[in-house]
């Protein structure tokens, strides 16, 4: 069970997830920020799946699921999306008022899924150096477009959200703490300062975030689970891309 006060039916919530996925931290960091604290978390053996997963979301078959009053909603983005519209009185809004603004926000948070994420992962299941190199050139060349979606977004404000984080943050924001063990294990460091800067100030105010820092692992523990079997691991991660 999380801890905190719980708020807006809080208490009607469960996530089931596993704690390596990024996108589960997501949904994680978005209930923190918006004072839902009181959910049930239900962690997921992603090699032997529980029923309640497998009837929650039968066509996937991923994490994470949210599960309010027992009804299932699936796909971290969308679950964001829910949380936003079913507790409108509970914290601030993760989407912004403005339609056009809105339409922004849900343009770049699927392209750090769809541009950044997928070239990413190649780089972790490349059969050969050159396409590991390739798939690393192309996850850093979305960043670089990200670099400028900030600037675009945040309006010279903190975050993508403007003076609080967001949608787009919570998006970008789920894969932080990965970058920072791909650097800890593969020494790249999509993060750097001198080709990202906004982003890689970013990163670090959204890593200092209290809803961040409640639910987002170590970046030591990712990095030493993924020595371990990074291979295997990652294998894991993409399965429960949702």
């Amino acid at each position: 069970m999380a801890t905190g006060a719980a708020g807006g039916g809080s208490d009607e919530l469960k996530l089931l997830g596993a704690w390596v996925s990024p996108f589960v931290h997501r949904v994680q960091v978005a209930l923190h920020l918006k004072g839902l604290t009181g959910y049930e978390y239900a962690e997921e053996d992603l090699t032997n799946k529980s029923d309640l997963l497998l009837a929650s979301n039968p066509v996937h078959t991923k994490v994470p699921v949210l599960l309010h009053a027992g009804k299932p909603v699936c796909e971290s983005m969308l679950i964001v999306q829910y949380l936003d519209e079913a507790f409108p009185g509970s914290g601030p809004a993760l989407l912004p008022a403005d339609p056009h603004d809105r339409a922004v926000a849900r343009f770049w948070a699927a392209y750090a899924d769809d541009q950044f994420f997928a070239s990413w992962i190649k780089a972790f299941v490349g059969t050969t150096d050159e396409e590991r190199a390739a798939a690393t050139e192309a996850a850093a060349a979305a960043l670089q477009k990200m670099e400028g979606a900030f600037g675009e977004c945040s309006k010279g404000k903190p975050f993508f959200g403007g003076d609080g984080p967001g949608y787009v943050d919570i998006a970008l924001g789920g894969f932080v703490a990965w970058m920072r063990a791909f650097h800890a294990v593969a020494g790249v460091n999509l993060l750097d300062a001198a080709r990202t800067p906004l982003l890689a100030a970013w990163a670090d105010r959204f890593a200092a975030l209290d809803a961040a820092k409640e639910v987002i692992p170590d970046v030591d523990r990712i990095a030493e689970f993924a020595k371990h079997g990074l291979l295997p691991l990652l294998q894991k991660l993409h399965s429960t891309k949702n």
